[in-house]
């Protein structure tokens, strides 16, 4: 196909310490798409961009210069009190256009754009206290797995192209407090089965050095995709990974120059997830039984970085 802008400067940086330029972040998306694309596709889309001059900053407004074939889906923004217009990255050429614009993170809503009440999955984030840490998440990881499994439920896992790991459970049938309260049931079974390794505390100063097991992705939250690089040094990518691989790798063996050939020799992200699953009532009031007390301290640190942003 022929692209219906000019892709400019491409020999650039991408950002400080990338090791890569502009031109090597198209080239990745480009030989990746076929992979993100599914992943990304009638999700309402943030990015992260790394612009000449400025700090990396999240878009998820499109600017008004977008073009008209990019299609978008407009929400209501409670945080910032306006319409917002998020990008649906359907096709390549938008893939590119925004690749073209320096968006190297691709964050999209747990959502479709067409069904905003039903959570397309449940999602356990892993952040050990340290990059030295990644062995912790991969045994918290090993822990999450077990947790599913008691309740009956089965999930696929990642890199999160920075320190740690994520865990997403494809669910059907489950409205956002369902998930919300299933998401902390699993976090503090985890904790329950190892409180010297994990822990449900937001607030970093309360980890103890424990890897943090942050079920608060949920609602209009987003995690960033499977192949979506990150703004880090050396460009690494959240990268998709068979359970029987987790103990034998590291983040860093994922970047933007790595990547296209190992995603080539591996099952993608798509089929590795499960079929979508009925959350089990048992776990879902387990999740509503925690404290309100502990519910709330449990999403203060993220309602807090979230109204940053918005407002940022």
């Amino acid at each position: 196909m022929t692209d219906p802008f000019t892709f400019t400067n491409l020999d650039e940086p991408l950002f400080a310490e990338a090791g890569a330029s502009k031109g090597d972040l198209v080239a990745y998306l480009d030989a990746v798409r076929d992979r993100l694309i599914p992943d990304l596709r009638n999700r309402p889309l943030s990015v992260i961009r790394a612009v000449r001059g400025q700090p990396p900053f999240m878009q998820k407004n499109l600017p008004k210069y977008t073009p008209a074939w990019v299609r978008t889906v407009t929400i209501w923004s409670d945080a910032s009190k306006r319409e917002v217009s998020y990008a649906l990255c359907n096709d390549r050429r938008t893939l590119l256009w925004l690749a073209n614009q320096r968006a190297v993170e691709f964050h999209p809503a747990l959502v479709r754009a067409d069904r905003l009440d039903k959570p397309l999955f449940l999602v356990l984030d892993l952040d050990p206290p340290s990059h030295e840490g990644f062995a912790a998440a991969v045994r918290a990881a090993h822990l999450v797995r077990t947790a599913l499994s008691e309740y009956g439920l089965a999930g696929a896992v990642k890199t999160s192209g920075a320190k740690g790991l994520h865990v997403f459970v494809p669910v059907t049938r489950a409205s956002h407090e369902d998930v919300a309260a299933a998401a902390r049931g699993i976090a503090a079974r985890v904790e329950q089965l190892d409180p010297t390794l994990a822990t449900t505390a937001f607030m970093k100063d309360q980890r103890g050095g424990k890897v943090f097991i942050d079920a608060t992705r949920v609602g209009g939250a987003t995690v960033v995709a499977a192949y979506s690089p990150r703004v880090r040094a050396r460009v690494p990518v959240s990268f998709p990974l068979n359970w029987d691989e987790l103990d034998h790798v590291a983040p860093t063996d994922f970047t933007i120059h790595t990547a296209p050939q190992l995603a080539s020799e591996r099952p993608s992200w798509s089929s590795l997830l499960p079929k979508p699953q009925r959350l089990p009532a048992r776990l879902v009031a387990a999740g509503r039984a925690i404290p309100l007390g502990r519910v709330q301290a449990m999403h203060e640190g993220r309602r807090r970085a979230r109204a940053s942003r918005d407002t940022g």
